[in-house]
């Protein structure tokens, strides 16, 4: 039976690829899922559904897109990653940190010891805190195979 987990968060890096391969090579039966990790397409979801003049109504209708997306398949996981690199703020990632702890949604927050404070409140939410990619593969391991 597969285990499903959704990595939500930065897409600047590939942290999902570390994630991946450490769970391919470690053997896992895991099927991984994500928002749409290319910027520009992200921002465009609602795009054909009317030109905005105003940027605040292109965001808005191409957000309300995307969370099809990802409210779905945070749904439907059985853990959630969540990383938050250091160079940008990503709102999408706390919100859905905060979405897994309304549904009561497991969750792995992953990020560098420099933002611990301003994360508190979502890692006190999380079942673990990873600061590498391979701690996470070592849970994900520990879940799977224990």
């Amino acid at each position: 039976m597969s285990f499903y987990v959704y990595l939500s968060g930065e897409i600047h890096t590939d942290w999902r690829d570390d994630i991946q391969r450490g769970a391919e090579a470690a053997g896992l039966d895991i099927v991984f899922t994500s928002a749409v990790t290319d910027h520009a397409a992200s921002d465009a979801a609602g795009d054909h559904l009317g030109e905005e003049s105003n940027s605040f109504w292109r965001d808005h209708k191409s957000s309300k897109v995307n969370a099809i997306r990802t409210k779905t398949l945070i749904e439907q996981s059985d853990l959630v990653v969540v990383r938050f690199g250091d160079k940008y703020k990503q709102w999408n990632a706390a919100f859905d940190a905060g979405y897994c702890a309304a549904l009561g949604k497991p969750y792995v927050s992953l990020h560098g010891e420099e933002i611990v404070h301003p994360l508190k409140e979502v890692d006190a939410q999380a079942m673990a805190w990873a600061t590498t990619t391979d701690q996470v593969v070592e849970i994900l391991r520990y879940v799977t195979k224990a």
